[in-house]
C-alpha cells in the first residue's frame, strides 16, 4: 500500500521535475568534464600552489559520482522526500485486526462526513459547502447545503470501511398485535 502512494506521488511530482531531468543531463556531462580538467591540472601543472583552482570542485564531483549517467528516475527520488507533506493524500485505510480484540475498526472519517440510511444508502454534502463562501452567490450556498446520496460504488466503499455497529437498526422495533 505505501508503495503504490510513494508511485502516486512520483507521478504527481514527474510534472514538477520533468523541467530539471532536460537540465540534469548536460549538467551531468560538462561537470563531470570539468572535474576531470580540475583534478588533471590541480595534479600536475599547479601543484606547488596551495589555494585550489575552484574551491567548491570537491564537493561537486562527490555529488556528481553519485548520479548514474543517463538515469532520470534518480531526481524524483532525490527530492521525494523534500516534497511537502500536502502533496501526499490523506490514507484512511481500515483496521483489519485489532491488538486489543482482533475486530475490525470503522473508520472514524466515514462516520463524521456520511450518514447510512437503513436501506443501504449513504448521504453526504456536496464537496466545497464550507469553502470560501465570501465570494459564492446565496443560490450556490444554498445548493452546495444540500445533501446527495453517494453512488452504488461509493455505498459499497463506505460499508467496508464501517462495521455492524453503524449499519444497525436504531429505533424502537414495535410489535403490534
Amino acid at each position: 500500500m505505501a508503495a503504490l502512494a510513494f508511485g502516486g506521488i512520483l507521478r504527481a511530482a514527474s510534472g514538477v521535475l520533468r523541467p530539471l531531468n532536460t537540465l540534469a543531463a548536460p549538467a551531468y556531462r560538462n561537470c563531470t568534464k570539468n572535474a576531470c580538467l580540475i583534478s588533471a591540472l590541480s595534479t600536475r601543472h599547479f601543484s606547488h600552489i596551495q589555494a585550489p583552482v575552484v574551491s567548491s570542485a570537491p564537493r561537486l564531483t562527490t555529488s556528481v559520482r553519485n548520479l548514474p549517467c543517463g538515469h532520470s528516475t534518480t531526481i524524483p527520488n532525490r527530492a521525494a522526500p523534500l516534497l511537502p507533506s500536502v502533496l501526499k493524500q490523506p490514507v484512511r485505510t481500515v483496521t483489519y485486526f485489532s491488538s486489543r480484540k482482533g475486530k475490525r475498526k470503522t473508520v472514524k472519517a466515514v462516520i463524521y462526513r456520511f450518514l447510512r440510511l437503513h436501506s443501504g444508502l449513504w448521504l453526504r454534502r456536496k464537496s466545497g459547502y464550507k469553502k470560501k463562501l465570501w465570494k459564492k452567490t446565496t443560490a450556490r450556498k444554498r445548493r452546495l447545503r444540500e445533501f446527495v446520496f453517494c453512488n452504488k460504488t461509493q455505498s459499497k466503499l463506505l460499508d467496508k470501511m464501517t462495521t455492524s455497529f453503524w449499519k444497525r437498526r436504531n429505533w424502537p422495533f414495535l410489535i403490534c398485535r
